[in-house]
């Protein structure tokens, strides 16, 4: 089974983008678990919470990777790396099991969703400043870079990224 991750900042359409592919290519996808997390323990968080919900993350993915069976492709919706920008981003430091786990969880490709689709208001959103946006996404984009899984930018109206997405995707598999 390929793996791929869709990552980015928030508001880039990673959860929209995860169900197309998800539809499109007729599987299954991994939600995003700090969305249930924090609408049911607020929006309060702290450093600890985001271990726990990292935790919560990598749970999820392991009972959608047992779930799929023999499908050939599973997406998730942010992986470690988004834990470890999200703890470093707010709070200066990761943790090391979230680490730990980036090296040891291992993906087949990511798609990095850019910030060119307008932000839209939700509750558990922080930031909607362009300069904010644009500065997670070159961290997301860094971090990308200098790692050896392939990767490919997503960006334009939501039907232009899917149809890049799907090329990234069929490129995957014929490889």
């Amino acid at each position: 089974m390929k793996k791929v991750v869709i990552i980015g900042p928030e508001s880039t359409g990673k959860s929209t983008l995860c169900a197309q592919l998800a539809n499109y290519y007729n599987t299954s996808w991994v939600p995003e678990y700090a969305r249930d997390y924090l609408l049911q323990h607020g929006t309060s968080y702290t450093y600890d919470d985001l271990l726990t919900i990292a935790k919560g993350q990598v749970a999820l993915e392991e009972s959608h990777i047992e779930k799929a069976g023999h499908s050939r492709v599973l997406f998730i919706d942010t992986n470690q790396y988004v834990m470890k920008v999200w703890c470093e981003f707010v709070y200066d430091k990761c943790h090391p099991w979230i680490l730990d786990q980036i090296t040891k969880r291992k993906y087949d490709l990511y798609l990095l969703c850019d910030i060119d689709l307008p932000w839209v208001k939700d509750i558990l959103r922080e930031y909607p400043d362009l300069t904010r946006r644009q500065q997670l996404y070159n961290i997301y984009k860094n971090i990308l870079i200098n790692q050896s899984v392939p990767w490919v930018e997503i960006s334009g109206n939501y039907d232009e990224r899917l149809q890049k997405a799907i090329q990234a995707v069929n490129d995957l598999f014929a490889q």
